[in-house]
């Protein structure tokens, strides 16, 4: 799996003129899911972001995790995240996983952050989505199982 997380001062996804997903302070979360991935993936990489000190203490470091600030989630699929270009100027998208693989991997990520966050907002697997963000910091992330 394949996670881009942006730490966000707020942060929505909208399908079809309508807003589908939103998070306040806290992380935007682009998720990828490759063919081999699975559920221990999943509950891996959700356990990794979670436990992240990339938020700032009253010191301006950076020792606090999303539990210690009560921070919020959005989570969008995104399985552009496999696009491999080392060929040709067209992205493949070979070891990005199916729609149905994809789709309950995803579900499963969003179940185990729905259970530690206050706000889990989710987009649409598979759909269009217009995603737009404050960034704070900026401050970006990017974390792979290594399958």
């Amino acid at each position: 799996m394949r996670a881009v997380l942006q730490r966000v001062s707020e942060a929505s996804v909208v399908v079809d003129d309508a807003c589908v997903g939103s998070c306040g302070r806290g992380l935007l979360i682009l998720l990828g899911v490759g063919k081999e991935d699975t559920e221990q993936d999943a509950r891996r990489l959700w356990n990794k972001v979670f436990g992240l000190r990339i938020f700032a203490d009253d010191a301006g470091k950076t020792n606090l995790s999303l539990a210690d600030v009560g921070g919020e989630v959005l989570v969008v699929s995104q399985f552009t995240l496999y696009a491999d270009c080392r060929k040709g100027n067209r992205p493949s998208f070979a070891h990005a996983a199916s729609a149905e693989h994809g789709r309950r991997l995803y579900e499963c990520f969003c179940e185990c952050a729905s259970a530690d966050v206050p706000h889990l907002g989710k987009g649409v697997f598979g759909a269009n989505m217009q995603v737009s963000l404050v960034n704070d910091g900026p401050f970006t992330v990017c974390l792979d199982t290594g399958h």
